[in-house]
C-alpha cells in the first residue's frame, strides 16, 4: 500500500476509517494542536503522542507497509479503544500525510515505539523462511488458509447480524419512546458489538440511528424508517444464499466486506457535471459527478479533505478531461476513483440525454431493486419547469404540466434555486441533480440560450 518514502494522500488515509464517526473523530485530530514528539521514518513508521481526556498522552504508531516484510498496514496505540484503527491513528497519518511530520534529525523511534517496530520486524523475519519456497522464491498464498478466514469473518458476522435482529425486536416491543429515554448510550454500545462482529457496515447504521430520536418532530417515523432498512440489510445478510449475484455483492458491499473490482479502467471525454462539498465539523466531502461522452456512463468521485484541508480532487464544473476512471464494486457501479489524465481540463458544451419526470422515477425505482439502501441516483431532467407547488414548497414539473419532483427543503432554500428559477423564466430547462426518495436535489441545469452547464451549486 506504500511504498519508501512515498507519503499516502488524505483519501488513503480516510478510506482506512472503520466507519464514519470514526472518520469524524479522526479528521479532528489531523490538526498538530494535541500532538507531540512526532516523527516518521523512511521505512515508513509514523508515531507520536496525542494529548487526550488523561494525565498521559496516547502512545501512537502506525508502521505503513514499509518496513521490514512490508506486512503493514498496522496500527499500536495506548487509547481504549476496541477500532482499528483509533481516531488517533487516523489523525496521525492525516499529519503524516499533509506533510506536517518529519523524519528526525539522527534521531530514531522513541524506545515504545522502537521496541514495537522492532518486535514486528522479528516476526516478520520468523515468517519469511516459511513463505519461501525452494531455492527461496516465494509462494503464493494459501488460497485455503484466505477461505478459511472468510469463512470465520462471515461466521462472525452473522452473530452480529442476529444479535442486532434481537435489539432491533427489543426496541420495537417496548415502544420507540424506550430510544428517546435511553439516549446515545444505548446505540453506541450496540455499534461496538458490530465493530467486534467485524461489520463496519451495520456499526455504521447503528451509529446513525443515535442521533435520531429526539431530533426535531416526526423524528419516531423516521427511526422506524431507518429500523426497517437496517433489519432489510441484516435479513439480507442472514439469507444471503437465497439472493440473486448482484443482490448479495451489494448486501456484502452494505455490510462492510471489502471488495475488489475486476472491472479495467475505463478512457472516456469526461464532462464534469457537478462538483459540490458539504462539512461535518472538521471532515470536508468533495462530491464530483463525471458524464462519459462517448460510455454515457455517470460516475461519482468522492475525495476528503480534514482539519480545514481543502480535498485534494478538484474538477469545475463544465469541463471535459480526457482520462481513465476506475470503478468501485457495487450495485450500479456508481464510485469511481480518477486514473491517469491524458490533457488538461477544456471547456465543452455536451450533456447527458435528459429524461422526463416519470423515466427519472422508474430509472431510481430500478437502482432502489438493485440497493434498497441507495440515497440517491444521478438523473439529467429535460424540458421541465421549476415552479411552485400547491402545497407552498417548490417543484420541477414536466412542461405539459402532468407530473413533477419536489425539491427538498435544503435545496428548496439555496441561492442555486433562485439562481435556476432566473435562468429558466419560466421556460423548460434542462437540470442535472440528485434524485432520492425526499424529491430531486438540482446540481447544474442547462438553457436553450446557453449549451454550456451552469452549476446551481
Amino acid at each position: 500500500m506504500t511504498q519508501q518514502g512515498v507519503r499516502w494522500t488524505t483519501d488513503q488515509v480516510l478510506a482506512l476509517a472503520p466507519d464514519a464517526s470514526s472518520r469524524k473523530a479522526g479528521s479532528k485530530l489531523g490538526a498538530a494542536g494535541p500532538w507531540s514528539e512526532t516523527g516518521t521514518s523512511d521505512e515508513g513508521a509514523v508515531w507520536g503522542l496525542c494529548k487526550g481526556s488523561g494525565s498521559k498522552p496516547y502512545q501512537t504508531i502506525v508502521d505503513t507497509g514499509g518496513g521490514p516484510g512490508g506486512t503493514g498496514p498496522a496500527y499500536k496505540c495506548s487509547c481504549p479503544s476496541r477500532k482499528f484503527p483509533c481516531k488517533h491513528a487516523l489523525g496521525l497519518l492525516l499529519l503524516w500525510a499533509n506533510g506536517d511530520i518529519r523524519v528526525p534529525d539522527g534521531q530514531g523511534p522513541p524506545d515504545w515505539a522502537g521496541q514495537w517496530l522492532g518486535e514486528r520486524a522479528k516476526r516478520a523475519e520468523a515468517k519469511q523462511p516459511a513463505a519461501a519456497g525452494p531455492g527461496g522464491t516465494a509462494t503464493p498464498a494459501d488460497p485455503e488458509a484466505a477461505r478459511r478466514r472468510a469463512e470465520r469473518r462471515a461466521q462472525r458476522i452473522t452473530a452480529g447480524a442476529a444479535e442486532l435482529e434481537q435489539r432491533l425486536t427489543d426496541l420495537l416491543r417496548g415502544g420507540l419512546a424506550q430510544a428517546e429515554q435511553a439516549g446515545y448510550g444505548l446505540w453506541e454500545e450496540t455499534a461496538a458489538r458490530m465493530v467486534d462482529a467485524q461489520a463496519p457496515g451495520l456499526a455504521s447504521r447503528v451509529r446513525e440511528l443515535g442521533a435520531i430520536p429526539a431530533s426535531g418532530p416526526g423524528w419516531p417515523v423516521r427511526l422506524l424508517e431507518e429500523c426497517a432498512l437496517l433489519h432489510l440489510l441484516d435479513q439480507g445478510w442472514l439469507h444471503r444464499a437465497a439472493l440473486p449475484e448482484d443482490l448479495a455483492a451489494t448486501v456484502r458491499s452494505r455490510v462492510g466486506l471489502p471488495a475488489s473490482s475486476k472491472e479495467p479502467p475505463l478512457r472516456d471525454n469526461w464532462l464534469v457535471l457537478s462538483q459540490y462539498d458539504t462539512a461535518d465539523g472538521h471532515l470536508t466531502t468533495r462530491r464530483i459527478w463525471l458524464y462519459g461522452s462517448e460510455s454515457a456512463r455517470t460516475v461519482l468521485l468522492l475525495s476528503f479533505g480534514a482539519a480545514g484541508r481543502a480535498p485534494s480532487v478538484a474538477l469545475p464544473t463544465g469541463l471535459t478531461v480526457d482520462a481513465e476512471i476506475a470503478g468501485h464494486p457495487g450495485a450500479g457501479a456508481l464510485r469511481a476513483e480518477l486514473g491517469e489524465q491524458f490533457s488538461a481540463p477544456v471547456p465543452s458544451g455536451g450533456r447527458p440525454a435528459g429524461v422526463g419526470v416519470g423515466q427519472a422515477l422508474a430509472a431510481y425505482g430500478q437502482a432502489l431493486s438493485a440497493d434498497p439502501w441507495l440515497e440517491s441516483w444521478p438523473v439529467t431532467l429535460t424540458d421541465v419547469i421549476p415552479s411552485q407547488s400547491p402545497g407552498g414548497g417548490w417543484q420541477l414539473a414536466d412542461a405539459d404540466g402532468k407530473s413533477a419532483l419536489p425539491i427538498p427543503a435544503p435545496a428548496a432554500t439555496s441561492p442555486g434555486l433562485w439562481r435556476l428559477v432566473a435562468l429558466s423564466g419560466g421556460a423548460p430547462v434542462t437540470i442535472f441533480g440528485e434524485c432520492g426518495h425526499t424529491g430531486f436535489h438540482p446540481l447544474s441545469t442547462w438553457t436553450r440560450a446557453s449549451p454550456e452547464v451552469i452549476s446551481l451549486c
